[in-house]
């Protein structure tokens, strides 16, 4: 099993970033963090890397719902969504795929709650 879902992208990389925002808001995800995995690694440990982001997506009914469900959840909350240049004009996008990462809890209520926000994720990615 994948632990990812994920596309590429024929766009620039300010693009892309944009349409995965609007994508995962039409599914009822917020970004409520944002990592420039480029510009950290150039302060830090001064490298150069390709345009690289990570965005903390949340959908906060979600989020609740896993939350009473298994209250250390929140170790993998959010879900993380790669954007990442591949090449000029061509960006890939990768979701983290919530079934795989809750797999390690032995909770079926929660594998169904990450199946929702699967197909969720699934939905805003095919819509890129």
């Amino acid at each position: 099993m994948s632990y990812y879902l994920g596309k590429v992208l024929p766009l620039g990389f300010d693009e892309a970033i944009r349409r995965v925002t609007e994508a995962l808001k039409r599914e009822g995800f917020g970004i409520i963090t944002e990592i420039d995995v480029k510009a950290t690694l150039k302060s830090k440990i001064n490298v150069e890397f390709r345009p690289y982001r990570i965005l903390g997506a949340c959908n906060p009914a979600l989020a609740y719902e896993a939350l009473q469900l298994e209250d250390k959840v929140g170790t993998m909350l959010p879900c993380n969504v790669v954007v990442q240049e591949l090449a000029p004009g061509r960006v890939e996008v990768a979701a983290v795929d919530p079934v795989a990462s809750m797999m390690a809890i032995d909770n079926p209520a929660l594998h169904e709650k990450a199946a929702s926000v699967r197909a969720k994720l699934e939905r805003a990615i095919a819509s890129l």
